[in-house]
């Protein structure tokens, strides 16, 4: 009799197929309902910039402090984004409004700020920081208001509503720097229905703020922390002068408003910052013309194999002596010889499945609206562990490939297969990790969250490699249909076009044509701090890749072999990756052109982190031509008759 466990990934699969697609929560999370007066807590994540690329925590600035300062537990996620998460000192109330309250008051005084204090606030300001709170785990919006200029005459212009994620941390105007030191809070509620006898619920459903600089002259406050904001607009704002000390209020005021949105929808407003209908058409577009030149190459490759085989098995003898052998039949002997450094390709190939299965299972899962934004750091952790845990089938792939490969030494290339693509990526991040360290910034993954990602990598994925690599190379190697000549076949000279670079640039088009739209929303994800939600897109995005990869690959290594070339192995691996030498162009392309990038470091970080994800994509999209190129060469010369 089946038990409550045995049912529950079904009844959270089922669950999460019902709900709608507005709808990204995970099944059991619940919502937290206030009650009037109930206090509704602020608390800040970080400060982020999409110029520096640097994340600060919140009291890396003068900011006014409680009196107990809390971190909220944070996930490995969470960690490695320099997400900081702390109370704040913003007393809020359910449906309470507050006109005018000051921070961190004593006897009336306002704050100063000293001459470093000063400098470092005006410089984050200069760099175009942004500050990220977040009320019952609902990030705080700044509400763009945009007119749309379709006719000049038109008094009536339509109003476009946009959110940015945080607000700014100040502004500049004629080499002046002004900070935002009063926050107007936004807060909407959503009532619950209740029966007449029970008192009413509310639950937060937006979260907004209007930021203002307002000088100190200009705000008037009392011995109860009470303020009093300038009546229009004759204030003026706060300046913020780096060469001495400067002197302000810190105030912040609360505003409450009913709203029809139910709370499983209140992701909704962050998630369509930009023109969704845009990006479907962009893909669907993409999605086309991939499927398009897709069929015209099956096509055509499926008429041209079945004529060649046709040819090489006519069992008429006057043809046969008539008829001199050419094409791919040619190099029958030694299509199958093993390639150098065996050891060295199944390792990468065996990383590249590990990355595959990984991928896959993310996508997969984000779609079915497991990993929502509203669960920090939730995609990062599933992906780092899930790519611990798949080490046991990128072992046994690498395993059973290397001994085909006719290798021997199994427990070395298992060390290989474990260390080679992890080690570069942990070697990377970590020169990385040290410049972030000198600037104090909370990205900088903590020295124990280092030794936790050792632990892991050493504790579960290089064990699970072994255990893989060790049945993967007991089980039977992969049976090709003909024998290896002792004797290598000369090999022709090749035509201009055969040029191995020549082929990556050729193989790459057609993949990265699948997915350069994509590639541009996550792009605007990571570096300039966007939602990516549009997973039932990526993976669309993500099956069409498959299919553009190993079509292109099986071209590629076809043309090789009727040139009379049979070192397709490590080629194959080489060209099929080669949509990620457009990803690399592509992300030279977006720093200079969207991203506003001048320092050293931030530059350092962007290019370091781009050849991670590079070299990522290129072994990804490698294994998947490999894969396909060796089913295809094994199927063609099983298809025809060698004497």
């Amino acid at each position: 009799m089946a038990t409550a466990m045995d049912w529950l990934p079904w009844s959270l699969l089922l669950f999460s197929l019902m709900c709608e697609t507005s709808a990204f929560y995970v099944p059991g999370v619940a919502p937290i309902n206030f009650h009037q007066n109930d206090p509704v807590e602020i608390k800040a994540v970080k400060l982020t910039s999409s110029r520096t690329q640097l994340p600060y925590e919140y009291y890396s600035l003068p900011f006014c402090q409680p009196s107990k300062i809390t971190y909220k537990a944070e996930n490995l996620g969470e960690v490695l984004r320099g997400d900081r998460i702390v109370n704040t000192p913003f007393q809020v109330l359910m449906n309470s409004e507050k006109k005018c309250e000051v921070l961190c008051s004593q006897s009336n005084k306002p704050v100063t700020l000293t001459v470093e204090q000063s400098r470092l606030v005006a410089e984050r300001i200069t760099e175009d920081y942004y500050v990220h709170l977040i009320a019952d785990n609902l990030p705080v919006a700044t509400r763009l208001e945009l007119y749309s200029n379709r006719d000049s005459d038109d008094k009536k212009k339509e109003k476009d509503v946009q959110f940015e994620h945080g607000y700014r941390l100040g502004f500049t105007d004629v080499n002046k720097i002004y900070l935002h030191n009063h926050l107007s809070f936004i807060l909407y509620y959503h009532r619950e229905d209740m029966e007449e006898d029970q008192e009413h619920t509310y639950r937060v459903v937006r979260f907004e703020v209007i930021p203002q600089s307002i000088r100190l002259e200009d705000l008037k406050a009392d011995e109860k922390s009470s303020c009093t904001l300038p009546e229009g607009t004759n204030s003026s704002p706060q300046e913020i002068d780096p060469t001495k000390e400067n002197q302000l209020y810190f105030t912040y005021s609360v505003h409450w408003e009913e709203s029809d949105i139910k709370w499983a929808s209140r992701w909704d407003t962050y998630l369509t910052m930009s023109d969704v209908q845009i990006h479907w058409f962009s893909i669907i577009n993409s999605v086309v013309v991939v499927f398009f030149l897709s069929g015209i190459l099956s096509m055509i490759i499926i008429r041209t194999l079945r004529k060649d085989i046709a040819n090489y098995n006519k069992e008429d003898d006057i043809v046969r002596d008539t008829m001199e052998e050419s094409g791919w039949k040619l190099v029958h002997g030694d299509v199958f010889r093993p390639p150098q450094y065996p050891m060295i390709l199944s390792s990468l190939l065996g990383s590249g499945i590990q990355l595959f299965c990984m991928i896959l299972i993310v996508i997969f899962v984000a779609m079915l609206g497991m990993l929502s934004p509203s669960s920090r750091g939730a995609l990062m952790t599933t992906a780092c562990f899930l790519f611990m845990f798949m080490g046991v089938f990128g072992g046994f792939s690498a395993g059973r490939l290397y001994r085909t490969l006719k290798g021997h030494r199994w427990k070395k290339g298992a060390f290989c297969t474990a260390t080679l693509y992890p080690g570069v990526v942990f070697g990377i991040c970590f020169v990385l990790n040290c410049f972030i360290w000198g600037k104090h910034s909370s990205g900088a993954v903590p020295f124990p969250t280092m030794v936790a990602l050792l632990c892991m990598w050493f504790g579960i994925s290089l064990p699970l490699v072994y255990l893989g690599y060790y049945f993967g190379f007991r089980k039977q190697p992969y049976d090709n249909p003909v024998r290896t000549n002792q004797i290598p076949r000369q090999i022709p000279e090749q035509r201009w076009y055969m040029n191995r670079f020549v082929g990556i640039l050729m193989a790459g088009i057609l993949p990265f044509g699948a997915m350069f739209i994509e590639l541009f929303f996550i792009f605007s994800a990571i570096w300039e701090n966007q939602f990516y939600y549009l997973f039932g897109f990526l993976f669309l995005v993500f099956i069409i890749l498959v299919v553009s990869c190993s079509q292109i690959s099986i071209v590629m290594v076809y043309f090789q072999l009727c040139a009379e070339d049979y070192r397709w192995w490590w080629r194959n691996f080489l060209v099929s990756g080669g949509s990620a030498f457009y990803v690399l162009v592509y992300a030279i392309f977006y720093f200079v052109n969207k991203l506003d990038i001048v320092e050293f470091i931030p530059s350092l970080l962007y290019f370091g982190y781009t050849a991670l994800m590079v070299l990522s994509f290129w072994l990804l999209t490698g294994t998947i031509g490999f894969y396909a190129a060796y089913m295809f060469v094994r199927k063609i010369y099983a298809a025809v008759k060698i004497d």
